[in-house]
């Protein structure tokens, strides 16, 4: 690979007039506090990769360091906190609004794609230095099970917090307002076993409280494994309610002393059992009048039609009763509903999105700033059909020049490796991916002609046989024959966005589409 040299080429292995002086003064000290709180947490060892998340965790591999982000990146992540990108369940009328959005600085080393900001109503949290330690305190959690926080941002009266964003919507989404299945029973059991999970991992942290545990708060990630948001970690504000559910679901202690304990979490992952179970909202005073009365069959959702064992639905509602227990001292602790949810689970080979019944989530590049071809709009969309067809439309034309022969190598080698071209062009055209790699392979280990055009194509045959190495490497090799190729490039956003590598991806798709715009400038 030492020919690549050329400067666009990027290997992926290397990674806010004054009125008075009341307000003045009171800035000034604002900006001191988080002063103070940048200095403090400057010198905290982060916590990515490299914490465990304990026993049965797995951790946080691959989830940014906890980090503190700038107001100016967040609004440009979230185009200026554009209404098009709330993703909270009650949109606008939220009292504290959570956005997705995407870091917009390429140099940040939390980019991670997509991202979810929650911003908190105007003095949720007047002071910075609290809010930063809350934040930070949650930020140290690092687990399979959680939407991880990565960072937070305290800018003068702003108070926002940074997490993984996750694709796939809420259980409250996928249970209460389904469109084309129901969750099926195994997967009901999977959600409450991963709930518990990431609540002992919490709880085992000494993080154990938990506001205001509901559907809501249950998401799903991009391979459909649901995952416990980080944000009910924090309270909506410094001095405000933990449940803003109604009070029928509201531990009954709550009420009395307005106090979240860890018995309390318990109580309202006992009324998410019973979302599990009946898929409606149930208040549990009328759910546990009707287990004692035995007619646990009548809470059941009929939207399973039967698929259940009675067996396994008769050990979650007595969980369910045990959770709901008036008294908190009567009710079972995390580690109690690991060991009691573990052994129900029946399909554990079966992947999440399968049951949840939706499409594998693939992370696409995002669109560049520069107009798009058409190769760059099939690449930026990932869409290996068109690649395919704009790849056989175009033929090989954008050989012209990269070969030089003399009439001596016309040999018969030489014919013997373009009829090996010819082959593997009509396998290509025809679809037959593995006849076509091993005939393009032939015509480029002899070597003595050099096609772009043939590693493109036999990257985007790698590409559909679900190897994108090898993808990857027939890509940059056609950048190395032809080095101010887009097409070259466009295959290497789709073969590194494959691999999971897309910020790298969103780089080569920007560079691509600026090679194109500077040919289409010279008139070339």
């Amino acid at each position: 690979m030492g020919c690549c040299q050329s400067s666009f080429l990027k290997l992926p292995f290397s990674d806010d007039n004054k009125n008075n002086r009341r307000e003045q003064e009171q800035r000034r000290e604002n900006q001191q506090q988080q002063q103070h709180v940048r200095t403090k947490h400057s010198s905290q060892p982060t916590n990515g990769t490299e914490k465990s998340s304990g026993p049965g965790g797995g951790g946080g591999a691959g989830v940014p360091s906890f980090t503190e982000f700038s107001f100016a990146d967040l609004k440009a992540a979230t185009n200026n906190f554009s209404p098009e990108f709330i993703v909270s369940e009650s949109g606008e009328k939220a009292s504290n609004v959570v956005y997705k959005g995407r870091l917009q600085n390429q140099n940040n080393s939390n980019n991670r794609s997509w991202i979810a900001v929650k911003k908190f109503t105007k003095l949720a949290w007047p002071d910075p230095k609290q809010f930063a330690d809350e934040a930070w305190g949650v930020g140290k959690l690092r687990h399979k099970r959680l939407a991880n926080l990565i960072g937070y941002c305290c800018d003068g009266d702003e108070r926002l917090l940074v997490a993984e964003y996750m694709p796939n919507d809420t259980l409250s989404k996928h249970l209460f307002h389904w469109e084309n299945q129901t969750i099926e029973w195994a997967m009901r059991l999977r959600v409450a076993l991963y709930i518990t999970e990431a609540l002992d991992y919490c709880s085992s942290e000494g993080r154990p409280l938990y506001h205001d545990l509901n559907a809501y708060r249950v998401l799903f990630d991009e391979n459909g494994d649901p995952r416990l948001s980080c944000f009910g970690l924090m309270k909506n504000s410094m001095d405000g309610k933990s449940y803003s559910t109604n009070l029928a679901y509201t531990p009954p202690e709550y009420l009395r002393n307005g106090r979240v304990t860890p018995e309390s979490v318990i109580f309202s992952f006992g009324t998410v059992l019973l979302d599990l179970l009946s898929g409606k909202h149930i208040p549990p005073s009328h759910a546990l009048d009707m287990i004692r009365g035995k007619n646990i069959l009548l809470l059941m959702d009929s939207h399973l039609e039967g698929n259940f064992s009675t067996e396994e639905a008769t050990v979650v509602f007595d969980l369910a009763s045990r959770c709901l227990q008036y008294e908190p001292g009567e009710r079972p602790n995390t580690k109690d509903l690991v060991t009691t949810l573990a052994p129900l689970q029946n399909k554990p080979d079966v992947l999440s999105y399968v049951m949840l019944g939706i499409p594998k989530h693939e992370e696409a590049p995002p669109t560049p700033q520069h107009p798009l071809s058409p190769m760059g709009d099939a690449c930026s969309r990932m869409d290996l059909t068109a690649i395919h067809q704009i790849l056989v439309m175009t033929h090989y034309k954008d050989d012209e020049g990269t070969n030089e022969l003399s009439f001596q190598e016309w040999t018969q080698q030489m014919r013997d490796m373009l009829e090996a071209r010819k082959r593997g062009d009509v396998a290509f055209r025809d679809k037959d991916f593995k006849t076509a790699v091993e005939c393009y392979s032939q015509f480029i280990d002899v070597g003595t002609m050099v096609s772009p055009t043939v590693y493109a194509r036999r990257s985007l045959c790698h590409l559909l046989c679900d190897q994108p190495d090898a993808a990857l490497r027939d890509a940059m090799q056609a950048q190395c024959v032809y080095p101010d190729w887009s097409t070259a490039f466009y295959m290497q956003a789709v073969a590194l966005a494959k691999l999971d590598m897309h910020k790298d991806a969103a780089d080569m798709l920007n560079e691509a589409a600026t090679l194109e715009e500077k040919k289409q400038r010279s008139g070339r």
